[in-house]
């Protein structure tokens, strides 16, 4: 295709799966960060930015920055000498989170991948499975007992 080539009627459909899978990846980023302070905060009292950087294998400053985000966008708070602590929304979405990753990891095992390549593929897929697919997933595991 040239640039006098008249667009194609794909162009509107492929722009919209192209900016979903960017919202997805976006959004990929704030799911797991809440998720990690809430497996911090359950296993310590708090999520300390040093202990999510370490946990989320990345730098002080690259977490601090996500830890800004989800205070910006409602998530989290935080107290001068004390942790990171999530707001009744980010537990929400923590939970969330980690129940999509259960049903995508259990549908990953009931196709035969194994335990361990379930686990590991699921942290890409549960940040792009749509809610439709999501519920197919459920109906598949409801059905097969």
């Amino acid at each position: 295709m040239t640039e006098s080539d008249p667009p194609s009627a794909e162009a509107p459909v492929q722009a919209e799966r192209f900016s979903h899978a960017r919202s997805a990846q976006s959004m990929a980023l704030v799911e797991d960060y809440t998720e990690m302070i809430d497996d911090l905060a359950r296993e310590q009292g708090e999520a300390r930015v040093t202990d999510i950087a370490r946990r989320m294998g990345v730098t002080h400053p690259t977490a601090a920055k996500a830890v800004a985000r989800l205070k910006r966008e409602g998530l989290a708070t935080s107290r001068p000498y004390r942790g990171v602590f999530l707001t009744d929304a980010g537990v929400a979405m923590a939970a969330r989170v980690r129940a999509r990753h259960r049903t995508v990891v259990d549908v990953l095992i009931a196709i035969g991948v194994c335990p361990e390549a379930a686990e590991m593929d699921a942290e890409g897929i549960e940040h792009h499975v749509s809610q439709s697919t999501l519920a197919a997933f459920e109906a598949y595991l409801a059905a097969r007992g």
